[in-house]
């Protein structure tokens, strides 16, 4: 892990495209600007960890269950 020291008004570049601007410092809050192309996700750790456990969760239905769910509407488009 990288450890820097920056102040108001200073950034830091990552992989020549996104940049994090420290914008305000306040007491233990810190206030950061992201600029990145529209092609990356900037997500809250927090909200990338519910996303990750909510597609865990999702893969592990059973097939039958999400058939069953929907009526079996699945079944009769095979016969």
């Amino acid at each position: 892990m990288l450890v820097l020291s920056r102040k108001r008004g200073e950034a830091i570049v990552i992989d020549g495209e996104i940049e994090v601007v420290v914008l305000e410092v306040r007491g233990d809050q810190v206030r950061l600007g992201i600029k990145a192309p529209p092609r990356v996700h900037v997500l809250r750790r927090e909200l990338y960890e519910e996303i990750k456990e909510f597609n865990r969760e999702a893969a592990a239905v059973d097939p039958q269950l999400v058939e069953k769910w929907q009526g079996g509407k699945n079944e009769k488009k095979r016969k």
